[in-house]
């Protein structure tokens, strides 16, 4: 991989944590603010079912936080965008899709359809 595209994917995804970063602190912030107390238990659950969805997002995000870190390390240490299972280059094209991404687009078809197979 050329040097300015490991340093394109560097900023992409430095950038994209620092979102991430960010937007967990205001959650956090969020959730501790003092809320109003509900007398109608209606409003009560909606306000339980949005701080529940907003808790399954931020799951999420942090699953994505580590694979960001992970790539960023794979950056510094020269494997990025080498597939982790044949060990050849990962399409550029596929990196622009998926960033994090370890594997090759044929390796990651093998392996889902070996999951699918296997009911995994």
């Amino acid at each position: 991989m050329k040097k300015k595209d490991v340093e394109f994917f560097k900023e992409l995804l430095t950038n994209r944590l620092e979102e991430l970063l960010h937007q967990a602190d205001n959650t956090v912030v969020g959730m501790t603010d003092p809320k109003e107390n509900f007398p109608d238990p209606t409003d009560r659950a909606s306000l339980e079912a949005d701080r529940n969805f907003m808790l399954r997002i931020r799951d999420r995000e942090s699953k994505l936080i580590k694979k960001i870190k992970n790539a960023l390390d794979r950056i510094e240490n020269g494997t990025f965008g080498i597939c982790e299972t044949c060990g050849e280059d990962i399409d550029i094209k596929r990196l622009m899709a998926r960033p994090v991404t370890t594997q090759c687009i044929d390796c990651k078809t093998k392996e889902e359809a070996q999951e699918k197979a296997l009911g995994i």
